[in-house]
């Protein structure tokens, strides 16, 4: 089967610097690395295919050769093992080499290239998980704040070995699979493959006697009660963070936080608007037409507004500041309260035959707004 192109297996032309050989190489190298393409004989015959063309282009010497004669540059005994020329090199030594990488095998320069496993001097130690708690408070406790305790079962750190999940008077010895490297190297025909030690974990220590209550984990399930303080203002979706109160850390990692999501109760009297309260209050009819004084609930008490004559159905008395404290701290709302004029259901003679009366007596001088509402719609229809 006829070779490719170098330059074309790079992706660059023959004019290319040395830099953007190199460049092409290490994009090539990463996408084909068989680390990241495990079982996938394809990217494996592209990761040893992209090593040769860089092996050839990055030398001055041979890149002369290769541009005057092309592949026959290296045919006739000058091959190496595996396709490579001018001797054994290995596709990972050169990988390592053009990564900064030390040593042979190609899976821990690979690893610390994209940041997956740890390194062998890993102390292991992980940070717990973060946990969420979903609660439900009533209306008055997320405007005026209150404290509460929550309870939850999650993973703590294990009291007899004190999170370190060896038994009291032991500790922990080298890995006998690893020599404490914390990983192991694994051939595989041409390829070397470096991966963490599957017995210590990419330690390098394996514990000598696992305490017997957390079998060596370090944690155990506890029920725990954390304190809450909700301030003022809060509403629904409202997130807050109780710092190190989540699950236990791994050999001495610290914990997780918990995040309490708040859930409002709906409330009897009162809707909010941001950090306005709502409120519907009803008035007789009597006090709507003749004014005076109307008292309303607050969530701190009770409160007097005066009620002008005339007042119509619908109009807002606005309190100031009897509404929700903002969270952060940009002062406190307004209770607003819409009043909504009440018609008697039920009349009886005596009290019908006066309100014909008054009727009679106000004509239409006394509701200017129906009179306005009949011309418009006497000018409408004509």
């Amino acid at each position: 089967m006829a070779k490719r192109d170098y330059y074309e297996v790079l992706g660059v032309s023959k004019g290319a610097s040395a830099d953007e050989i190199k460049k092409a190489y290490r994009k090539k190298a990463v996408q084909f690395h068989p680390d990241k393409n495990p079982d996938d004989k394809s990217a494996e015959d592209k990761f040893k295919e992209v090593g040769e063309a860089y092996e050839v282009l990055s030398d001055d010497q041979k890149r002369a050769a290769y541009d005057q004669m092309g592949h026959a540059a290296f045919e006739g005994g000058g091959g190496g093992r595996g396709g490579f020329h001018g001797g054994a090199v290995d596709p990972f030594d050169l990988f390592n080499q053009v990564f900064g990488g030390g040593g042979g095998g190609g899976g821990g320069i690979f690893e610390q290239f994209f940041g997956g496993g740890q390194s062998p001097d890993s102390s292991g130690e992980q940070r717990g998980s973060d946990l969420r708690y979903d609660m439900e408070i009533k209306f008055e406790e997320a405007v005026l704040g209150c404290e509460k305790k929550i309870s939850i079962t999650k993973l703590d750190v294990c009291a007899p070995c004190n999170g370190s999940g060896a038994k009291k008077g032991s500790g922990r010895k080298t890995c006998a699979i690893c020599g404490g490297r914390g990983q192991v190297i694994t051939q595989r025909g041409f390829f070397r493959m470096q991966q963490t030690c599957p017995e210590c974990e990419g330690q390098g220590t394996i514990l000598e006697n696992p305490c017997r209550d957390c079998r060596g984990s370090g944690r155990v399930e506890k029920k725990s009660k954390i304190p809450l303080k909700v301030p003022e203002g809060v509403s629904t979706g409202t997130r807050l963070r109780c710092a190190g109160k989540g699950e236990a850390g791994v050999r001495g990692g610290s914990s997780g936080d918990l995040y309490v999501v708040l859930h409002v109760q709906p409330h009897e009297i009162f809707d909010r608007d941001e950090d306005d309260l709502l409120c519907d209050v009803p008035i007789s009819f009597v006090t709507a037409a003749l004014g005076g004084e109307l008292k309303v609930p607050t969530l701190s008490g009770s409160a007097s507004i005066k009620i002008p004559a005339g007042t119509q159905s619908g109009t807002i008395f606005r309190l100031k500041g009897r509404g929700v404290k903002n969270l952060q701290g940009y002062g406190t709302g307004d209770l607003n309260v819409k009043v909504q004029v009440e018609v008697p259901a039920r009349l009886d003679k005596e009290q019908k035959a006066k309100l014909e009366e008054f009727a009679k007596l106000c004509g239409d001088d006394v509701n200017p707004q129906s009179k306005s509402f009949l011309e418009k719609a006497k000018n409408f229809f004509n």
